[in-house]
């Protein structure tokens, strides 16, 4: 084999790159000569991906029920990784956060319309069976989708909007709003206001974390990056409506579809069943009892008045129980 002046140019820098770590470059070309080639499925690691369904009964539905449910955390994995890129930039341009903006919408509309999918997925049957083995656990649980809002907005956006008004984010600590957080009113009793199994499991094992991460993106969250960009850039109307796109995949559309599925499969009427993990889930999931807004100044007066509404009264026209 001839070796070329680009040939050349290149063993150099590998000879570089290895010198610095403290071995000679011939001992990597060996280490690579011995090795295998890569696969696919080793790359993906697809035996292992493949094998972590393991459900607790043997009704066959519970296995879509679970995919389901990792390919939502994915989602979200995706969603949280262009943030995380995004928090560690020195900055972010107008370019930058409409590219990182698109993809993460186009994330949670794939992951809108897959959990769709699982309105007719499952036997209705099926569920209501294999769904008492799963007490207390709960979606209620899903870190990451707490993760996506805290890197999302400004916290104070995240205080349940009955108390909200009354705390002001440069007086009180990120521990004081995290009390009042909106989601924990969807996993307490009604009658007692006792939290939930699902809650103090929730809280026990990721409290911490969210708190960390609440102070981490405090000045870093998508809102904040928005606010940074030179005042000509903040009009741009493109990125408007990626921030609003947003707004509405993670409040309104993504919840609103978990809603919708929830009617199928527990309503009935006139009672309505109990989420496994106990969560009041027709008053958490539907938007307009949250109004939860990451970014109220891209909104007008009107539009968050009627945050939510409309969306949930079609559903439950369209959608009904065992459909």
């Amino acid at each position: 084999m001839e070796i070329t002046p680009e040939l050349n140019d290149r063993i150099q820098k590998l000879a570089d790159k290895y010198h610095a770590s403290g071995q000679e470059l011939i001992a990597y070309l060996d280490g690579l000569l011995y090795a295998e080639y890569n696969t696919y499925w080793d790359y993906v690691h697809l035996d292992t991906l493949l094998s972590l369904q393991t459900p607790r009964t043997s009704i066959p539905d519970e296995e879509i029920f679970i995919m389901y449910h990792q390919i939502t955390e994915l989602y979200f994995k995706l969603t949280l990784h262009e943030m995380r890129q995004m928090a560690e930039m020195e900055s972010v341009d107008l370019q930058t956060l409409k590219t990182k903006l698109g993809r993460m919408n186009r994330y949670f509309s794939a992951l809108t319309h897959s959990f769709g999918v699982m309105e007719k997925g499952m036997d209705r049957e099926q569920f209501l069976k294999f769904r008492m083995s799963l007490i207390p656990a709960s979606g209620f649980q899903s870190a990451q989708y707490r993760m996506v809002e805290i890197g999302a907005t400004d916290f104070i956006n995240l205080v349940d909007k009955e108390v909200r008004e009354g705390i002001r984010s440069d007086v009180h600590s990120i521990e004081e709003m995290y009390e009042n957080i909106y989601w924990k009113k969807g996993a307490t009793l009604e009658k007692t206001g006792e939290k939930t199994l699902t809650l103090k499991q929730f809280e026990k094992k990721y409290s911490e974390e969210l708190i960390r991460m609440a102070y981490r993106f405090r000045n870093v969250n998508i809102w904040q990056l928005y606010t940074r960009l030179p005042a000509a850039d903040q009009k741009d109307q493109e990125l408007i409506d990626a921030y609003r796109a947003l707004d509405l995949n993670v409040n309104v559309n993504w919840p609103l579809q978990h809603y919708r599925t929830s009617v199928v499969y527990l309503a009935r009427r006139p009672n309505d069943i109990a989420a496994t993990g106990g969560t009041n889930w027709q008053k958490y999931l539907p938007p307009r009892f949250q109004k939860r807004i990451f970014y109220p100044e891209l909104w007008s007066d009107k539009e968050i008045e009627e945050w939510g509404k409309g969306w949930v009264k079609s559903v439950l026209e369209e959608v009904g129980p065992g459909k």
